[in-house]
């Protein structure tokens, strides 16, 4: 089996740090920072990241870290201690929020969590905590959520924005690490010798809903949407577009510092299913100078 070790330890301590001025002063059980007490939390949580809590990575287990912080204006002086759980009841209230993909509980014999007693030691703010999923133990036509929350901090207030971690997989049988191609022509025929020419790199297709994914292209990194549909495991109608919020901040100037129009939308060269290969290109042309380019990017496993 596989084992893919997922961790950023040295980030989430230092944006445990950062957290002592930034979500607490978000969460709305904090507003006088000075005069506030302590809030415990999840880093990285919560809503606004529901997106980075999903396992996309390759290998058939996953080890995802996290991170339990105490938020305070100063140095806890006493011990903390923290009491996590998965709680399989935050899945009913995120579907009224939206429910666009319809989640499952993860089966029990697919993760591991035995973290759920933590003591953050006084002097210090955070402890770093895990948890492991077997991917294979998962039906890859289902989308399942491990909701990861703080049950109680001994008096501590729990953060109201950041004490849930949605984990989550969707069912989309594209999903996943794969290698990656880029070909970039600076004119508008895409033919000659290419500018840059990039083989091997990764690339994630993360997923939207169980028929849509989306990965960045080699150009500014703007993400390709990809629709399809599926039927007892036959896919079709593939169709492609660069995402509508990437396009417009190419053209109004705010993603490159010039004005930028796609003058060829992303149209599909080729894709084989089975052997899990797309390739998608699209032109771009500069309103500043006058210049164009010619894209293309290759995804396969």
């Amino acid at each position: 089996m596989k084992n893919f070790i997922y961790s950023k330890l040295t980030g989430l301590i230092l944006l445990a740090g950062v957290t002592l001025l930034s979500s607490c002063l978000k969460d709305d059980r904090y507003v006088d920072f000075g005069a506030s007490k302590p809030i415990a939390e999840l880093p990285i949580s919560g809503l606004t990241n529901f997106s980075k809590d999903a396992f996309t990575e390759a290998g058939d287990t996953i080890v995802r870290q996290f991170a339990v912080n105490i938020a305070s204006p100063s140095i806890p002086t006493t011990d903390t201690k923290v009491t996590l759980a998965v709680d399989n009841s935050v899945i009913a209230a995120y579907a009224k929020i939206d429910n666009s993909v319809s989640y499952v509980a993860m089966p029990a014999n697919a993760f591991v969590f035995t973290d759920v007693s933590v003591t953050i030691a006084k002097g210090t703010r955070t402890k770093i905590v895990s948890v492991t999923i077997y991917k294979n133990k998962l039906d890859p036509s289902l989308s399942y959520m491990l909701p990861i929350v703080i049950k109680d901090a001994s008096g501590t207030t729990i953060s109201g924005n950041f004490g849930i971690h949605y984990y989550h997989v969707i069912g989309n049988h594209f999903a996943g690490v794969y290698k990656w191609d880029y070909l970039r022509y600076n004119n508008s025929s895409g033919t000659g010798t290419p500018t840059t020419d990039s083989k091997g790199q990764s690339a994630t297709l993360s997923p939207v809903t169980p028929t849509q994914f989306e990965v960045a292209s080699g150009y500014l990194g703007l993400r390709y949407e990809v629709t399809f549909t599926q039927n007892a495991g036959t896919y079709s109608n593939f169709a492609v577009a660069i995402n509508a919020d990437d396009a417009a901040a190419l053209a109004d100037g705010t993603l490159a510092g010039a004005k930028i129009s796609i003058s060829s939308p992303a149209e599909i060269v080729s894709v084989d299913p089975i052997a899990q290969k797309f390739i998608f290109k699209f032109k771009v042309h500069n309103n500043d100078n006058g210049s164009d380019r010619s894209l293309q990017d290759t995804y396969y496993k």
